[in-house]
């Protein structure tokens, strides 16, 4: 039952079963936003990819986008903005207009800190168009170490966060049993005009620009791992041929959040995301990696 690709980590038997008997609390889940940033090349649009480190706490050594939890104080501070207000955003991603400014400040910030991609400009109508310089840097590590807020460096810079170039793509909430948790919207948005993405970033180990079908064959046949929403988002981007395309599609996509449910029967554990059967990981109670 379900892909070919799919694994049960170790740990998530013991703690399903855990949580079915009421024996184990569920963390409260961060707020988060992620980028699908797409760039034209050829037949259909490539997608920028970090592999991130075996180090890190959460989702280590798996393929996933640029993004990050949520920075309380981008919900409070004056925000330079243009493109559809966080009122519209508010509407758009259920929540209330100061967290929508808050989730779309740190898709912006994410995208910056991670890839070097600014989703930003003077005005209105542009964008920054080379983000490559020493002093570019220092802001993306102090944005990093949470030293520099988004608003203090946009208003430091001059700058308005540019909302019409993102797009909400999905939401999905880390299932229960899982250590570290996150409520975290998925945007698209296209490489601006004259700027370049990084080749390398703290937080990974390889980067890669790749087109969806691609990235989701590679997970298909074991090459590459990835999180369940991450290779669902490249599915559904596979069909689109441009990265304008994913934008214009996204004002269509369903926002509502999408979390695992589990169920415990007998010796068996059953974890499946509603809508997405194909996802479905049937397991021995006892076993984390087997059929």
């Amino acid at each position: 039952m379900g892909d070919q690709h799919s694994a049960m980590p170790p740990s998530w038997p013991a703690r399903i079963r855990a949580l079915a008997a009421g024996e184990y609390q569920p963390p409260q889940p961060r707020q988060a936003a992620t980028v699908v940033l797409l760039r034209d090349a050829g037949p259909a649009p490539e997608a920028y990819l970090l592999r991130r480190r075996t180090s890190m706490a959460f989702a280590a050594g798996m393929y996933a986008f640029p993004g990050g939890a949520v920075d309380p104080r981008d919900a409070e501070l004056h925000v330079g903005w243009a493109g559809p207000p966080p009122e519209e955003w508010a509407r758009r991603l259920g929540t209330d207009p100061a967290t929508a400014q808050a989730v779309v400040c740190a898709a912006v910030r994410e995208t910056f800190e991670e890839s070097g991609v600014l989703l930003a400009g003077p005005d209105g109508g542009s964008v920054v168009s080379d983000t490559s310089g020493e002093g570019w840097q220092r802001d993306r590590a102090a944005l990093e170490a949470h030293d520099l807020s988004l608003a203090e460096f946009l208003r430091a810079r001059s700058l308005v966060l540019r909302s019409d170039l993102l797009g909400g793509w999905a939401r999905w909430i880390t299932p229960e049993f899982e250590e570290r948790r996150y409520d975290t919207w998925f945007f698209v948005a296209a490489l601006p005009a004259g700027q370049r993405a990084a080749d390398t970033t703290g937080e990974a180990d390889r980067v890669v620009w790749m087109g969806p079908a691609e990235a989701v064959a590679g997970v298909e046949a074991g090459r590459m791992g990835m999180l369940p929403p991450t290779v669902t988002v490249l599915r559904e981007l596979s069909p689109l041929t441009t990265a304008q395309a994913a934008l214009a599609a996204s004002g269509d996509r369903s926002l509502a959040p999408v979390m695992a449910e589990t169920r415990v029967d007998g010796d068996r554990v059953t974890v499946r995301w509603p809508g997405y059967e194909h996802l479905t990981l049937d397991f021995p109670a006892g076993t984390g990696g087997g059929r």
